[in-house]
C-alpha cells in the first residue's frame, strides 16, 4: 500500500496563506488606487458642486447635476454626434480592415512588406498623425486642397475642413478610420489564418464559386472576431477625445463636451455626472452585445 502524502502542519499552511496574501497585496493596492477609488470618488463628486475657492465649502446638490445634464440640449446634440461618429468610424474601419485582411491573406510577392506598411498608421503617435493631417488639409498650402482645387478642379476654392461642422465631422471620421483600421486588420487576419485550407479545397472540388465560399465558409469563421472588433471599437470610440479635439473644435462629441465642462467651465460636479452617464451608456452597449452574442451562440 502506498503511504498517504505528508500532511502540511496548520502553522505552515497559515504561513503560506499569509505569504500569498502579501504577494497579492501590491496588485490589489494598485487596482484600488488606480481604478476603484477614482470610480467611487467620481460618483461622490457627481452629487456635489465643488467650490473653486478652497476656502469655501462644497455644496451638496444630490442628483441636481444629473437633472441639469438631462435638461441641457448640448448634451443631446453631443450624444447624437457621438453616435454618428461611432457608427461611421467603426463601420469604416471594420470594412477597410476586413478588406485588407482578405487581401493580405493571399500569397503574393512583397506580402510581408505590405503587411508592415499597413500597420504604420496604427503605431504612429497620435500627435504626430494629427499634425500631418493638419498640414495635408491646410487650405493655404495643404497637398489635399492643392490636388482637389489646382490639379483636379473639383472645387473653386479650398474647403474649410477645420471650420465647417459637416466637413470637420467627415475629416475626423476619415482620420479615425485611417488610423485604427489596422486593428481590425490584425484581428481578422489572425482569424483567417486559423481556417483549415482543406475546407477551401473541398469547396473548390465541389464547384463552389468564390462568393459562395466567402459567404458559407469565410464569413461564419470570422464573424465572432468581427463582432468583438465592433464591440471594442464602439466602446473605445465612444470615449474618444484626443484625436477629435486636436484636429478641430467643430465636432463636440461627448469626450470634448466633458473636457470643456470640466476645464473650460470648471464645473467639476457636472463633468463627473457626464462621465457617470457615459459609463452607464457604455455598459448598456456591453450588455446588449453580450446578450446578442449569447442568443446567437445558443
Amino acid at each position: 500500500m502506498r503511504s498517504p502524502p505528508p500532511r502540511i502542519p496548520p502553522s505552515l499552511e497559515a504561513q503560506n496563506r499569509r505569504l500569498g496574501l502579501l504577494f497579492v497585496l501590491p496588485a490589489v493596492a494598485l487596482v484600488f488606487a488606480v481604478i476603484i477609488y477614482p470610480v467611487f470618488f467620481n460618483l461622490y463628486l457627481s452629487l456635489w458642486k465643488p467650490a473653486l475657492n478652497p476656502a469655501k465649502p462644497d455644496l451638496f446638490v444630490g442628483f441636481g447635476n444629473y437633472a441639469r445634464l438631462l435638461a441641457d440640449p448640448q448634451f443631446y446634440r453631443s450624444l447624437a454626434l457621438t453616435a454618428v461618429y461611432v457608427a461611421l468610424t467603426v463601420a469604416g474601419s471594420t470594412l477597410l480592415g476586413g478588406s485588407a485582411a482578405l487581401l493580405m491573406n493571399r500569397d503574393f510577392r512583397g506580402r510581408k512588406f505590405a503587411r508592415s506598411a499597413l500597420l504604420l498608421s496604427y503605431v504612429m503617435p497620435v500627435i504626430s498623425s494629427v499634425f500631418v493631417w493638419i498640414y495635408l488639409f491646410n487650405p493655404l498650402y495643404g497637398m489635399v486642397d492643392y490636388a482637389l482645387v489646382d490639379l483636379l478642379g473639383l472645387f473653386e476654392v479650398a474647403p474649410q475642413w477645420f471650420d465647417d461642422p459637416v466637413l470637420s465631422l467627415l475629416l475626423v471620421c476619415l482620420f479615425d478610420i485611417w488610423r485604427i483600421f489596422p486593428f481590425a486588420l490584425i484581428m481578422i487576419l489572425s482569424s483567417l489564418q486559423s481556417i483549415d485550407g482543406a475546407v477551401y479545397e473541398a469547396a473548390l472540388i465541389d464547384g463552389a464559386r468564390p462568393f459562395r465560399i466567402f459567404r458559407c465558409i469565410t464569413l461564419p469563421e470570422i464573424l465572432p472576431v468581427v463582432a468583438s472588433v465592433v464591440t471594442l471599437r464602439s466602446i473605445w470610440n465612444f470615449y474618444k477625445f484626443e484625436d477629435v479635439y486636436l484636429l478641430t473644435k467643430q465636432v463636440p462629441i461627448l469626450g470634448v463636451y466633458l473636457y470643456r465642462t470640466a476645464f473650460t467651465v470648471n464645473d467639476l460636479g457636472l463633468a463627473s455626472a457626464i462621465s457617470v452617464v457615459m459609463f452607464a451608456l457604455v455598459m448598456g452597449i456591453v450588455f446588449v452585445a453580450a446578450a446578442r452574442r449569447k442568443g446567437a451562440s445558443s
